[in-house]
């Protein structure tokens, strides 16, 4: 199956994370990813001013295996694979510290890390969002007493590689780990106080706070102790040393999560030989013609010369406009670029993409009505066309690979698609446009209001017979994105 989700990353960028889920008993999996973007016309985003290049400049791709699931309590309770995984990786390392042990203990920490992520996040997401109200203070409270479980039983592990044979280097990856999490535990926490302002009960939040207060100073004095970076009030550098931080241990943690990606283009061959063969076409009514001529007037006449010339001229035309009619149907039916995707150097699958402006004759029935234009836009449309944009993308993944490569129950794969829009944001107007209404005393009276563009995305995924579709509204102006609403479909 496919899982799609949607978010504002930036001022100017958008982020679509694509979830792959291959199914166990298939040995093979194709997913398929349908994109159009309808654009404004007043925007002037068209072939002549946004090229393939240029789209291709505006997107950013990672592509990381699906974290394995795992339930906090399990992981608390020390039964679950994890912790196991990586006590047996850190005694291995102390007894024999190989190339491939180290290697093994540092892959253990970043999966550890990346899990605990992944289950606490979880976890507070069914708390907030799922969990009865009467529920809720139980939770919260196991939820505490688990995650500072779970750390507990990290930190306890320390012991098992201070030892001469492991090097502080090599224990650093242990406190890279310890310190990711201290901070994720942080920023969940903080989050959760700020949730305790949308609930109504006044009760509920006079017995959790104290709670999660207690918590959160713990683990910063934790994070004293360790001599951790932490934030600072009065930072004289507005804190940009523990921001920095925080980035890099997030990138060290989900480096084993992210997955080789090769790139290249799609089709070269085929494309090749459909130029040879606008070359050929060329050639032969070059030479027809200068056959035709040569045996009706000689070798050394005039009208032999203006022949060849002639020909010559025309050859070229018609090279180029068999190389203009083979690159469009090409572009139909093969893809822009070609990833392979790899794990631990073993291909588990590819990925092909491709973009082009279509016209709305192209576009199925069926997307064309969840575009909805309203009757002003759509009388507005025969005159200043909506331009379509369409990103295609289909993704092969073999199952039996990814299983054998790796150490976890791996769902798929997660590819995070990131859109600037800065191209699409170059010729609007100014974002303010003063208004002008009369007041209580019947006097002019000026507002400022905003003027805003609209990105129309509707997105089509299907996997094996599943089909299902999104639409979303951008909204934007010069100064940035301000909203995405997903519509209804």
């Amino acid at each position: 199956m496919i899982s799609v989700n949607t978010k504002i990353h930036d001022k100017f960028s958008l982020e679509c994370k694509i979830a792959y889920k291959a199914r166990r008993k298939k040995k093979v999996n194709d997913f398929l990813l349908n994109t159009w973007i309808f654009v404004p016309n007043s925007l002037d985003i068209n072939p002549a001013t946004y090229s393939r290049e240029d789209f291709y400049k505006d997107i950013r791709t990672n592509i990381r295996l699906i974290t394995p699931v795992f339930l906090v309590r399990d992981i608390a309770s020390g039964q679950a694979l994890p912790l196991k995984n990586l006590e047996m990786a850190m005694r291995q390392l102390a007894s024999t510290p190989t190339r491939s042990n180290i290697a093994e203990y540092e892959y253990q920490i970043k999966m550890f890390s990346a899990i605990y992520k992944s289950a606490i996040r979880d976890q507070l997401a069914y708390i907030l969002n799922a969990a009865q109200l009467e529920d809720k203070e139980e939770l919260i409270v196991d939820f505490l007493n688990q995650t500072t479980n779970i750390l507990q039983k990290y930190r306890s592990l320390a012991p098992i590689i201070k030892t001469p044979t492991v090097s502080n280097i090599v224990y650093n990856y242990f406190t890279f780990g310890d310190e990711f999490m201290t901070n994720l535990t942080e920023k969940e926490l903080f989050g959760l106080l700020n949730q305790f302002k949308h609930i109504n009960e006044a009760d509920l939040r006079e017995k959790l706070e104290p709670l999660i207060l207690k918590t959160l100073e713990n683990e910063d004095e934790h994070k004293i102790a360790c001599k951790y970076l932490h934030v600072e009030p009065e930072s004289t550098n507005k804190n940009k040393d523990f921001i920095f931080r925080l980035s890099a241990l997030k990138k060290y943690v989900e480096s084993d999560l992210f997955i080789n990606a090769k790139k290249k283009r799609d089709g070269v061959f085929i494309e090749q030989i459909y130029l040879s063969i606008a070359a050929g076409l060329s050639m032969v009514f070059a030479t027809a013609v200068a056959f035709s001529f040569q045996q009706a007037y000689g070798n050394f006449t005039m009208p032999f010369f203006v022949a060849l010339v002639v020909s010559y001229m025309l050859k070229d035309r018609i090279k180029e406009l068999s190389r203009y009619y083979f690159a469009q149907k090409i572009s139909t039916k093969y893809y822009d670029n070609k990833t392979t995707i790899s794990v631990k150097d073993k291909e588990i699958g590819f990925s092909k993409e491709s973009f082009d402006f279509i016209v709305e004759e192209n576009v199925p029935h069926h997307v064309m009505r969840l575009r909805n234009r309203i009757p002003l836009i759509e009388a507005d449309n025969r005159y200043s066309k909506e331009k379509i944009i369409l990103y295609r993308k289909t993704v092969h993944l073999n199952r039996q690979t990814l299983d054998e490569n790796t150490n976890y129950d791996i769902d798929g794969i997660v590819e995070i698609f990131r859109l600037n829009i800065l191209s699409f944001i170059r010729k609007t107007d100014n974002p303010e446009v003063p208004l002008y209404v009369l007041n209580e005393d019947e006097k002019v009276f000026e507002i400022m209001g905003v003027k805003n563009y609209y990105l129309n995305i509707i997105v089509q995924y299907k996997h094996d017979e599943d089909e299902k579709f999104k639409r979303y509204r951008v909204g934007f102006n010069r100064d940035g994105i301000n909203s995405i609403e997903e519509m209804k479909v």
